[in-house]
């Protein structure tokens, strides 16, 4: 299933309106301008038999509309789904069509080009360091009791909260690093050792603000976790395999980085695009 099967669904479902409903055609006009909106850009995929629509990008877009217009389009995209289940008989798992409501204490993610920068000057533990927490999401504590043994080539094991474990993949250039630091620091059983015991999160945390420190940012490991979520989200990862990663229970605890980094895609958006500066 794909964006190509659901486009010919809201094709059916504007039929339907028009047809059998009796809308309007400014009516489902209306409608059609939002579910081309939302196809566009959403995902639309089979899991465990039942079809599950993920439009979190698509509040990503409308984030800057006037609240009537959010109110409205997700209206139509609700509209879309009972459609599916009550005409079609598909079931569907609708997900990020709530309003999500962001922690104050949530940490802003670091932009990408300063972790970059960072790493572009680290040596082979630090970048080591930060790969391993931005590049897979891990916790402080997670990557502090990190065992040798739990690395199995492509796949890392990693035991989290409520002796709770999760496989993730691992990229090939952190693959190459992991490869490159242990020649050359040789650890017997812990990733992070210090002596024949694993570093621990004090430890590992004191190591990166330091390192960061250098370049006059504060960072840390909690900021490169948020960073790692919200920067596969803004690229166009699903959210429930973001979810997955973080080794979260529920998905309502990831939706939160759906809002972080949605005033800086308008701005971006504003200053990119061709017409922002146009008065039509």
């Amino acid at each position: 299933m794909n964006n190509e099967k659901l486009k010919e669904y809201i094709e059916t479902f504007l039929d339907y309106l028009l047809d059998v409903r009796g809308y309007s055609e400014v009516s489902v006009t209306t409608y059609e301008i939002a579910l081309r909106q939302m196809s566009g850009v959403s995902h639309f995929y089979e899991e465990d038999g039942i079809s599950v629509l993920d439009i979190t990008p698509f509040r990503f877009n409308i984030v800057k509309n006037s609240k009537k217009t959010i109110v409205k389009k997700l209206s139509a995209v609700r509209s879309f789904v009972k459609y599916l289940e009550d005409q079609c008989n598909i079931p569907v798992k609708l997900i990020a069509d709530e309003s999500i409501k962001v922690p104050q204490s949530l940490p802003k993610p670091i932009e990408e080009q300063y972790i970059e920068e960072v790493l572009a000057k680290a040596n082979v533990e630090e970048k080591l360091l930060i790969s391993m927490l931005y590049g897979l999401g891990l916790r402080i504590s997670e990557l502090s009791g990190l065992k040798l043994e739990d690395i199995k080539g492509e796949w890392i094991q990693i035991h989290g909260k409520g002796n709770k474990v999760r496989e993730l993949p691992l990229m090939k250039s952190l693959q190459k690093l992991i490869g490159v630091y242990m020649d050359q620091n040789g650890p017997k059983r812990y990733l992070f050792e210090k002596g024949n015991a694993p570093m621990n999160a004090a430890q590992l945390r004191y190591k990166l603000t330091k390192l960061f420190k250098k370049e006059g940012l504060k960072v840390t490991p909690h900021q490169l976790r948020h960073s790692f979520a919200t920067h596969l989200l803004n690229h166009g990862a699903r959210i429930a395999d973001v979810s997955e990663l973080l080794g979260h229970e529920t998905m309502a605890t990831t939706q939160v980085y759906t809002k972080l980094g949605s005033v800086k895609k308008m701005q971006e958006y504003m200053s990119a695009h061709p017409l922002a500066d146009k008065n039509l």
